[in-house]
């Protein structure tokens, strides 16, 4: 058994257990009951409620899942009910707002491209710690690691959002190296009769930071229409957001140490001075950037058909639409007033140059299609089997921003680049099965393929707005697979006693990697390497109210295509990348107390766990080596602990409270290449998270729900150098107040409003958070 000995951790312990206590009794985010006897639906049973039994989750049910029959690990859900009622949910991002450990990086609605799944030992920055499925289908972004590799949010929406299962750790064997940090899970509706919805809403930002004050907004409307005739059955969702960001980015310059002469440049006002950077070196303001306008359009399509009692088909196809825009604008004005944008400019005595990257316009198309099936026969007296692939494809992915000209000419034509990244995506193929040998004994196995393709081509264009490709200026192309074995055997050994005992075989292939610029190429040499991961998890049912549980796993996470093949050449040389890098390996663990209480209507986990992983994947600059280089590499180890609480449950009838806090210590134990960040945090892990909220039904149609989230203390860099996080560019701390009132006219007609971050909280992850937001949505259903 693994113990955690330090003093400061014990001290950190306990201050965990009297917060949680102490908040548990004023707010939660879930129906306890609901949540405490959430079920799992999965291929193997006609059950459609789950049994829970020794610490162990048995799940079982009718609908399609990815989720493996046994999980010895960490287990929470919400029902889609519940998000209705107490989140103010814009996409499916939103649906894990407040469950234990679990952070979005979004930062505004409808952010595409940066809203990363943080986990208990994963930061905002490794998208590819983490692994997010819609009805078994892959939706997380493997092609990298990092905010523009997010999971596909917007190809499930609020609507059609049945419920949502999360995984903690890499615990199934079912599961790829992708799952150390959590596995979440979406389930969406699929009707039993004619139904159909309607669902407007709209939400405004009033948002002041830095010279900009200004009202950010967008509306929002989903149709949903479904039906099951005999053996078949079908469901369609049609969704279209508007959404206009806050600014993101500002220009910058940090404060000149010489003094020239205001004849030397244009001399300017507006310039927000008196402030310093996240190292706490003083920096100017210059103007505004990154203000986003996006319109994007959701289809999906869903088709069922059950061959037998037993024997169950379906078929999803989807469609997300993105069209961007991106702004720009100067704080400096000259002596009459106008803006400036570009040239030589004098603040407060000292000269500054601006150039045309400082105020930049961009814009982003993008055409991106899933396709999924499954086939699977649900569990007769022995055995069940599942069939799965899906298809995920960028058809058309094209980002286009000014490069020479600038502004305000520039916003409407000029020399620009274009970079283009379709053809690239992934696909997947899942075959799994169960075998029940008897009561207490059933094995399941599988085998797994997947497959991802990156594309990125760099050009320029006379035009950036509309013009064609014309030079190129680098290409960059890389593949990568995975196939793999796994097996996992549950036996309960006797009435008190089960175990969860399994492996994963997998091999990973590297190909296809080409570095070019507009003169050269360098072709990549292939890779092919094998990993073993082994799995297990003991349980020990205490008492009838009481649980225990140990879990144990290695996880092993495989180099993406743009880490190994996203870089720069000089001669026949990648001079900014690494193709030889090595894979993340991590052993993981997790020790479970957990009772069931108020005869089971709520829960009280505590949940210790640990990683420690060698080689981790991150942007650095190497230091041993001359010249130095700067680029993803491996981190020697890293090193986590930390303490888990949550708990759920229902006062006086129509009050439901869950919460739950996390400490998490994560530290950097060895990194040759930049010793200076040994002994650090691992950066965008905070050392305290906590997720509250409180939902009361004031008459059995009208409810309201209060919630608080909370981040501590936590770095972005490496080396932790970034010690001023209430800046531009820094990693705050935050606690955040949301309200939700929903109101039930009739069977037909719901109304809801509400507010985030009610108390204007002022909070920054590199780029700003989103500032007091009101909402207001009708949904009619017939």
């Amino acid at each position: 058994m693994i113990f955690l000995n330090t003093s400061n951790f014990v001290k950190s312990t306990l201050n965990t257990a009297i917060i949680a206590a102490a908040t548990a009794l004023a707010f939660s985010p879930l129906n306890a009951k609901a949540q405490a006897n959430t079920a799992v639906n999965t291929m193997y049973s006609d059950t459609p409620t789950p049994i829970k039994e020794l610490g162990t989750i048995t799940v079982l049910g009718e609908s399609a899942s990815s989720l493996p029959m046994y999980i010895p690990t960490a287990f929470e859900s919400v029902t889609g009910k519940q998000v209705a009622q107490t989140i103010n949910a814009t996409d499916s991002a939103d649906a894990l707002k407040y469950l234990p450990s679990l952070t979005v990086r979004k930062r505004y609605i409808g952010d595409y491209n940066h809203a990363v799944l943080a986990s208990r030992a994963s930061g905002t920055g490794n998208s590819a710690r983490s692994l997010v499925y819609a009805d078994g289908i892959l939706l997380s972004n493997l092609l990298g690691n990092g905010a523009s590799y997010t999971p596909r949010w917007g190809l499930v929406t609020p609507n059609e959002i049945e419920r949502v299962d999360v995984l903690y750790g890499p615990f199934s064997a079912a599961y790829s190296g992708n799952s150390v940090g959590a596995v979440v899970d979406y389930q969406t509706r699929m009707p039993k009769q004619f139904e159909g919805s309607i669902k407007l809403g709209t939400f405004m930002q009033n948002n002041q930071q830095y010279q900009n004050s200004n009202r950010f907004g967008g509306n929002q409307a989903s149709v949903s229409l479904g039906s099951k005739v005999g053996d078949l059955s079908w469901f369609m969702n049609v969704e279209r957001l508007n959404s206009s960001g806050q600014p993101l980015s500002f220009a910058n310059r940090l404060v000149s140490s010489s003094t020239v002469p205001t004849a030397a440049g244009v001399a300017v006002t507006g310039a927000v001075t008196g402030l310093a950077n996240p190292q706490n070196k003083p920096w100017i303001l210059l103007g505004a950037t990154g203000q986003t306008d996006t319109e994007q359009q959701h289809l999906k399509i869903k088709l069922a058909y059950d061959f037998s009692k037993k024997v169950h088909f379906d078929y999803t196809v989807g469609l997300w639409n993105n069209d961007a825009s991106t702004t720009a604008q100067s704080y400096l004005k000259n002596a009459i007033g106008n803006p400036v944008y570009s040239g030589n400019v004098v603040v407060a005595g000292r000269q500054y140059a601006l150039s045309a990257s400082d105020f930049g316009y961009s814009t982003n198309k993008s055409h991106h299609w899933i396709h999924g099936f499954n086939l699977k026969n649900k569990m007769n007296d022995r055995f069940s089997w599942q069939l799965a692939a899906s298809i995920y494809r960028y058809s058309i992915d094209e980002t286009r921003g000014q490069s020479t000209q600038t502004l305000p000419a520039g916003q409407f034509g000029g020399t620009g680049r274009i970079t283009d990244l379709s053809g690239s995506g992934w696909h997947t193929l899942n075959a799994k099965a169960a075998w029940r040998a008897n009561t207490a004994h059933t094995i399941e196995f599988g085998v797994q393929q997947e497959h991802y393709q990156s594309r990125s081509v760099v050009s320029n264009t006379a035009n950036w707005v509309n013009g064609t490709a014309t030079t190129q200026i680098s290409k960059n192309t890389g593949n990568t697979n995975l196939r793999s074995l796994w097996l996992q055997d549950n036996w309960k050994i006797s009435p008190v006693w089960q175990a969860t005992l399994g492996t994963r075989f997998e091999q990973w292939q590297a190909n296809n990697g080409l570095a070019a610029n507009a003169n050269n190429s360098v072709v990549l040499t292939e890779r092919k390497e094998n990993y073993v991961s082994p799995k297990a998890a003991l349980a020990y049912q205490v008492s009838p109210a009481w649980s225990l549980k140990a879990s144990l796993g290695r996880a092993v996470r495989m180099p993406t295509a743009t880490e190994l093949y996203q870089g720069s050449i000089t001669g026949n040389s990648i001079i900014n990348n690494d193709p030889n890098l090595k894979p993340e390996k991590s052993l993981t663990y997790e020790l479970t107390a957990e009772r069931n209480i108020d005869q089971g209507n709520g829960m009280l986990r505590m949940t210790a766990f640990g990683e420690r992983t060698r080689d981790a994947l991150y942007n650095q600059t190497n230091y041993a080596v001359t010249p130095n280089i700067t680029n993803v590499q491996n981190v020697g180890a890293i090193h986590t602990k930390g303490l888990e609480l949550a708990y759920q449950t229902t006062f006086f009838r129509d009050l439901n409270v869950s919460s739950s806090v996390t400490y998490a210590d994560s530290v950097i134990t060895s990194n040759p290449n930049n010793p200076n960040t040994v002994g650090k945090e691992q950066p965008r892990v905070p050392n305290w998270r906590a997720n509250m909220l409180a939902t009361y039904g004031f008459t059995p149609k009208w409810s309201g729900s209060l919630g608080l989230r909370y981040s501590g203390k936590q770095y972005g860099q490496l080396d932790n150098s970034d010690i001023n996080s209430r800046a531009y560019l820094g990693f705050s701390s935050y606690l955040v107040a949301d309200v939700r009132t929903q109101y039930i006219y009739s069977k037909y007609l719901t109304v809801s409003t509400g507010i985030d971050n009610f108390n204007n909280a002022k909070y920054w992850a590199f780029h700003p958070y989103p500032q007091r937001t009101v909402y207001v949505d009708m949904k009619y259903t017939f």
